[in-house]
């Protein structure tokens, strides 16, 4: 008979050394494999079990290292870090590549029209707004009020954005124009995010020593974590939205698209989803989501109050969220 499986592998962290870019880049391809979003409630449920069970040291029988593992995966990318709850499937990190890549690929085949830019900046401003809700850090409550205030401020800004940037436009090369959904995407996303974790920037995230004692919260942790995330952000969406311009304005004077022009949209959603599938992963890998900062940056209320439980601890660690 096979030995149990030791209770002593450390499921917390993820499988790889997250203090490299390597470790982080082949963690975040497991979390944003898209297709996680097939699993059922069944299997993830099961994976729920498996992954709670082994925390309180009861090992399934049979259970496999590799089992093991994959169930860790696979709780990872349906239920949050903090709360555990399961997440919104369209929220979800393994949903990025086939949502964005849709919504991506239309705002870039459709942005010759105030109605077309309206419409899927909207559509895309939504959706960022769900992912950001969804992937928020802490484990507070958001009451439906400060929800829609959010949502509607986030919204509204980034439509506003693309939609000057557009009018800009209006007297530049076609190859230019085609760059506007990518500058709408980048400056909407420094509004976006703020506004949808603005709870985070007005009473702190969750701040743990390296054991996750929990200390605090701190807002200072979560403005590095914010900032970290708009940067991600912003590099996840640039290869998708900027290479494709280069490579349609190129395919559109051929005979092919001039024959068949309603081949433009999905042509360009394939360009998308191809470069998002290497992009999502690795702008995520960029910082750790288990983030961290010097003591001495944070509030000085909260410095001399770990500092007086705490006294050894130079170090504070946080989720930044994704």
């Amino acid at each position: 008979m096979a030995a149990e499986l030791s209770t002593s592998i450390n499921i917390k962290e993820p499988r790889w050394d997250q203090s490299t870019f390597v470790g982080r880049a082949k963690h975040f391809f497991t979390v944003t494999d898209p297709r996680n979003i097939l699993l059922t409630n069944e299997q993830l449920s099961h994976a729920h079990s498996i992954i709670t069970d082994y925390r309180k040291g009861i090992v399934s029988p049979g259970l496999t290292e590799d089992e093991l593992w994959r169930a860790k995966y696979v709780f990872d990318s349906a239920f949050h870090p903090d709360t555990e709850e399961k997440m919104i499937l369209i929220g979800r990190m393994s949903a990025q590549v086939p949502m964005n890549m849709t919504i991506t690929g239309c705002m870039m085949t459709f942005y010759k029209t105030t109605p077309a830019v309206l419409f899927w900046q909207w559509i895309n401003q939504s959706f960022n707004a769900i992912v950001n809700y969804t992937n928020r850090s802490g484990d507070a409550p958001i009451t439906v009020s400060q929800l829609g205030t959010a949502y509607i401020s986030a919204t509204t800004g980034a439509v506003a954005t693309a939609l000057g940037l557009n009018a800009l436009t209006k007297h530049v090369s076609p190859l230019i124009g085609r760059f506007v959904p990518f500058a709408a995407v980048a400056a909407a996303n420094c509004i976006n995010i703020p506004l949808m974790r603005q709870r985070e920037l007005q009473h702190g995230i969750p701040i743990t020593d390296e054991n996750d004692n929990r200390l605090g919260e701190s807002t200072k942790a979560a403005q590095q974590a914010i900032s970290q995330v708009v940067v991600s952000r912003i590099l996840m969406a640039s290869p998708g939205m900027a290479i494709p311009p280069f490579l349609m304005n190129h395919l559109e004077k051929k005979a092919f698209l001039k024959r068949f022009p309603w081949m433009s949209a999905p042509i360009q959603v394939s360009l998308v989803g191809f470069c998002l599938v290497f992009a999502t992963p690795l702008c995520c890998a960029l910082f750790p989501q288990k983030s961290s900062m010097s003591v001495s940056r944070l509030e000085p209320e909260l410095q001399e109050k770990i500092w007086a439980s705490h006294p050894g601890v130079e170090r504070v660690y946080f989720n930044k969220g994704l």
